[in-house]
């Protein structure tokens, strides 16, 4: 076990860990699919799509859909489905308390905790997702320039997760707008939180804590390769790059599966509940 310094900074994910997308996600697929008479997404196939950009109309869907219907018509169709059924979408449990806590915490040190959102998904659905006024309200914890989405210009096309790239752009971010007399932040001092597989690598290659909080469907996919998944070593979506990876029980991620009674003294992090 490494011994850590305190958590300075914690980044979030969104889909799936923050906000129900991840039901969301599959009820849009499956009524599309019950449309054409085929059957609905199950996990064994859902869990090789979570945290991959592009992978809900990619080949390893369309492989196992087999729908009557062009890509380009399910794509349209599946747009409308998440337009009528993303606005719904609403903050998981524990998410409140969580937030709020962390945006006026402090750690062991003394130091203020800062925090910023890592989504893969892009402005439009993020707006979609977020439209809710008591989804909008959690949410606005997050400064506007700590809103890293999948479309930020200043990230590379093609180096989505499990690539640290938006991860560490987040750490810049968050570095390039702290107060006068704090010192830099170290990847060893942030703490990513995750509910993908390729996001917890994509942590891990960043040289960051984790946490991950898989969908409890996902979870039973992964039910033995727990430690493969806290390691980064899934190789879900190989990038290359090893160096980057952890090592099994290497005590940098761990698996939660709620984020309500965070246990903010594992970190030390000092919050006020």
């Amino acid at each position: 076990m490494a011994n850590f310094p305190p958590i300075r900074a914690c980044i979030f994910d969104m889909d799936g860990l923050l906000i129900n997308t991840e039901d969301m996600y599959t009820l849009c697929a499956n009524n599309i699919l019950e449309k054409y008479g085929r059957p609905y997404l199950p996990w064994s196939v859902k869990a090789k799509l979570m945290g991959v950009p592009g992978s809900s109309t990619g080949d390893e869907f369309h492989r196992w859909a087999q729908l009557p219907i062009p890509r380009e018509q399910f794509k349209r169709e599946q747009k409308e489905q998440q337009r009528l059924h993303f606005p719904h979408c609403k903050p998981l449990p524990g998410v409140e308390t969580l937030l709020a806590n962390l945006n006026s915490a402090h750690n062991v040190d003394g130091n203020k905790m800062h925090i910023a959102l890592a989504s893969s998904s892009e402005k439009n659905n993020y707006e979609l997702k977020t439209s809710l006024p008591e989804t909008k309200e959690i949410f606005s914890v997050f400064d506007e320039n700590r809103r890293i989405l999948g479309d930020d210009p200043r990230l590379q096309k093609g180096r989505g997760k499990p690539a640290p790239d938006i991860f560490l752009l987040a750490l810049q971010v968050i570095n390039e707008s702290l107060g006068d007399g704090e010192k830099a932040i170290k990847p060893s001092e942030c703490l990513v939180f995750e509910d993908s597989v390729p996001g917890v690598e994509a942590g891990r290659r960043a040289g960051m804590r984790v946490v991950w909080v898989p969908h409890q469907g996902l979870a039973a996919e992964y039910e033995k390769r727990d430690k493969e998944v806290l390691a980064g070593r899934t190789g879900l979506v190989p990038i290359g790059d090893e160096w980057q990876l952890g090592n099994v029980d290497d005590g940098w991620a761990v698996k939660l599966v709620t984020l309500e009674n965070f246990p903010y003294e594992e970190y030390q992090i000092q919050a006020d509940s």
